[in-house]
């Protein structure tokens, strides 16, 4: 795989079945090259076969209504400045009508019970910005009280809140917003009854500081409030069919990293742990899980599953009782059972396959999309070979990917971000690019990661970080070596991202084994990152218990820049100049260490873009990272270890 084979993929996402349980609404995006720009669109598998149902070029977010006549989904127009608005159309085809103009867009749709409203979250300025010109908003100083006041992949926060709308599907009535005030809701979900709706808000007094959000209700007719759960770690909520209110995340707000169960709340207030028994957790980070919640057939949650790189599909039932509906050796990302739960559409991916949608229903022979068929067919990608290694008693998870061929070949050894994410048997671009350019790929997860339980994820807290994960990462990487003759040992290059841009500057300075290394969108000084950080505030107490500024001498001594005058691999070090989870001044200041110690290094930043440049940015820088790092790997992992400049 090449990196302009990227505009050969085509990515399915979100999918739907339709009230007559045959048809599938579902989301597909491509690259763009020439345009600079994802193409996305909506497609439907018909009973038969799928193809295209909107022609974008810019649909996301496919719902259809309770009685299946029309489908609402998000549509942004080609312009440079235009926002995601909500359209509805006929089920059976034809033009789509736009009929929200929320100032900075739609989130988030939901159909009401009765099909009589859509349930969206809106962005719309706060009154000081409302009636500003653009010129003005960009000339104008920006007064900040509050934290977070910027949020990655978001942008700024203080001049806009997100809050719930109620709007008419027709378009004839004025959009009605359901929480009106100074705070940001989300993930809102409506009451069976459709007199109500339920929605994530962080509301209490330290919010921004200390993490946790509330899980409310609004009534429709009077527009009171009510708490339905307490703070807590939560992502997601959703009513049972009869009314019966479900969270997913830990009522600790302190909690994370943790295993995310699902929790039945009963009418007294109280909490019950449906999932926690499997030390596994319904729903992940990354990649996203679409539609998201437990999907619901009676009393049962049909929902996915992290566990050890794969996720899965499980039914629990009232009592906790936990079927498995969905194995194999892939990921899940998104399903949508019928009615009675006997047919599931969903959508899977493997290290081979980019993706297809999938209808399975009992007694029937599977069905599936042929999206990715020419890709899978024309191009050729590497299966993995997966293994486990016991590091200080834990099994670690490995994956190595060989180019074809039998000759040795240079060794890169990639590290996921989060740390509480996990890499697995999912579709790659990375790994397949980097075989496709004759490199061998060695990927884990390390304690850390998850997919492995509670006391797995939460082992790097404390005195842990940045020590069982470098034990782990260090006996993968052996590991691999020993049972892959053609990895040259000799020829060992190290990147990885966030998290994984920590861990890969980390190893760096304590281990003089690397011959090239990428350091990308990394966290790398704990104190400055505790004040310049989106989520700063939170995550060093989180992950190393202690906060600026009494546990300034614990952070720095964690932080790879303490130790980046030992540093004498060649770097390259890439960063986006909008990155606000990881902000650029992390890069800017190893780049500076660097150069003083006369170590070769690069320093990449890319205008524009996010945290997420490597996987959501922009196409044409992708494809120009694709490019540096292929070149940088190229210079330092020559075929004779003598030629590498250091």
């Amino acid at each position: 795989m090449l990196p302009r084979d990227l505009a050969a993929v085509a990515t399915p996402s979100d999918p739907h079945l339709h009230p007559d349980g045959t048809r599938v609404a579902f989301a597909v995006s491509k690259v763009n090259f020439d345009d600079d720009r994802y193409d996305r669109t909506i497609w439907l598998w018909d009973g038969e076969a799928e193809h295209p149902f909107t022609h974008g070029p810019g649909d996301s977010s496919p719902r259809w209504s309770p009685d299946g006549t029309r489908l609402a989904f998000l549509r942004t127009g080609a312009g440079e400045n235009e926002q995601p608005q909500v359209a509805v159309m006929p089920a059976g085809g034809g033009e789509a009508t736009v009929i929200s103009d929320l100032p900075l867009g739609v989130e988030a749709l939901e159909w009401s019970p009765a099909g009589d409203h859509l349930l969206v979250v809106g962005v719309d300025w706060v009154e000081d910005w409302a009636e500003l010109d653009d010129e003005e908003r960009k000339r104008r100083p920006r007064r900040i009280d509050r934290v977070p006041y910027r949020f990655d992949n978001r942008g700024w926060m203080h001049d806009r809140r997100r809050h719930l709308y109620l709007i008419d599907p027709s378009g004839n009535e004025d959009r009605r917003c359901l929480t009106p005030g100074d705070f940001d809701e989300e993930q809102p979900v409506w009451r069976p009854d459709g007199q109500a709706v339920a929605f994530i808000s962080a509301r209490h007094d330290r919010r921004g500081f200390d993490p946790g959000q509330e899980i409310l209700e609004v009534d429709l007719e009077s527009g009171v409030l009510r708490t339905l759960v307490e703070k807590g770690h939560w992502v997601l909520v959703s009513y049972r069919p009869d009314g019966v209110v479900h969270a997913v995340g830990q009522p600790d707000p302190w909690a994370h990293p943790s295993i995310l169960s699902l929790w039945r709340v009963e009418t007294s207030g109280d909490l019950t742990d449906l999932t926690g028994h499997l030390d596994r957790s319904v729903t992940t980070y990354a990649p996203a899980i679409n539609p998201a919640g437990p999907q619901w057939v009676g009393e049962a949650a049909i929902t996915c599953m992290e566990d050890a790189g794969r996720v899965k599909v499980v039914r629990v039932e009232p009592d906790g009782t936990v079927d498995l509906l969905l194995d194999g050796d892939r990921v899940v990302t998104g399903v949508s059972p019928g009615g009675d739960g006997t047919k599931l559409a969903y959508v899977a991916v493997a290290p081979t396959d980019p993706g297809e949608v999938h209808i399975f229903e009992e007694g029937s022979p599977p069905l599936t999309t042929n999206l990715n068929g020419t890709f899978r067919a024309e191009i050729s990608l590497a299966e993995p070979d997966h293994f486990t290694v016991i590091s200080d008693g834990e099994a670690i998870d490995v994956w190595v990917f060989l180019p074809s061929g039998d000759d040795q070949v240079p060794a890169l050894l990639n590290i996921h971000g989060g740390p509480a994410t996990q890499y697995g048997y999912t579709f790659l671009d990375e790994f397949q690019v980097y075989t496709g350019a004759g490199y061998g790929v060695v990927a884990c997860n390390p304690r850390g990661a998850s997919g492995r339980g509670l006391d797995f994820v939460r082992a790097v807290i404390g005195e842990g970080w940045g020590s069982v994960d470098e034990a782990d990462v260090t006996a993968a990487l052996d590991a691999a070596l020993e049972r892959s003759p053609r990895l040259d040992a000799r020829r060992v290059g190290i990147m990885g991202g966030s998290y994984g841009g920590f861990l890969t500057a980390w190893l760096i300075a304590r281990q003089d084994r690397y011959r090239s290394a990428v350091v990308e969108r990394a966290l790398l000084g704990w104190p400055s990152f505790g004040g310049t950080s989106d989520i700063g505030a939170t995550f060093g107490r989180t992950y190393l218990n202690v906060d600026l500024p009494e546990g300034h001498d614990r952070l720095w001594e964690a932080s790879p820049l303490s130790l980046a005058h030992q540093i004498t691999t060649p770097t390259l070090i890439i960063h986006s100049e909008n990155d606000f989870r990881c902000p650029i001044e992390q890069a800017e200041q190893l780049f500076m260490t660097l150069k003083k110690g006369n170590i070769p290094s690069e320093f990449l930043r890319f205008p524009g873009e996010g945290h997420e440049l490597s996987r959501s940015g922009q196409p044409r820088h992708r494809l120009e990272r694709f490019e540096a790092v292929l070149d940088w790997h190229q210079l330092h992992l020559a075929a004779d270890p003598s030629d590498v400049p250091r």
